[in-house]
């Protein structure tokens, strides 16, 4: 029965630490970006195309440069790419997307800490999700398994 109380306590907590998290700056500062992401008549019409570029892109691929239309569906598919990666909705949209993801990976992080430094906790960054193991107990890493 404790273990069972302990259990309800932990998620009741881990409850209202995501309530602290979606009052946040950067929270507000996501969804914010994400509604004006979903207003913008011309984000929405770069996205769509894309999406459909992105069809094309991925059956062209499949033959690869033996298919007619490689070349120019390649080059349409970078052109349009390159068109969502500068309009500013989309900008601002993924910056504060990049800010939400990285504050929880540092909480995750100290949450996984607080219980054991030998936690592991994927950030997204391989250099970081090796955590100088060097490929682990089996290719002689420094991983510290005995």
């Amino acid at each position: 029965m404790l273990t069972t109380m302990t259990n309800v306590d932990v998620l009741q907590e881990a409850l209202e630490f995501g309530e602290i998290i979606t009052s946040s700056e950067v929270f507000d500062k996501y969804i914010q970006s994400k509604e004006e992401l979903e207003k913008s008549e011309e984000a929405q019409h770069l996205i769509k195309h894309f999406q459909t570029l992105k069809e094309k892109y991925d059956e062209v691929q499949r033959f690869g440069k033996y298919h007619p239309d490689f070349r120019t569906v390649t080059k349409e598919v970078r052109e349009w790419k390159r068109k969502l990666d500068t309009h500013d909705a989309i900008v601002e949209f993924k910056q504060a997307e990049e800010e939400l993801y990285q504050l929880l990976v540092e909480i995750s992080q100290l949450i996984a800490n607080a219980v054991s430094p030998q936690i592991k906790v994927p950030t997204g960054n391989p250099f970081f999700d090796q955590d100088g193991c060097g490929g682990g107990c089996g290719s002689g890493g420094s991983c510290g398994c005995s």
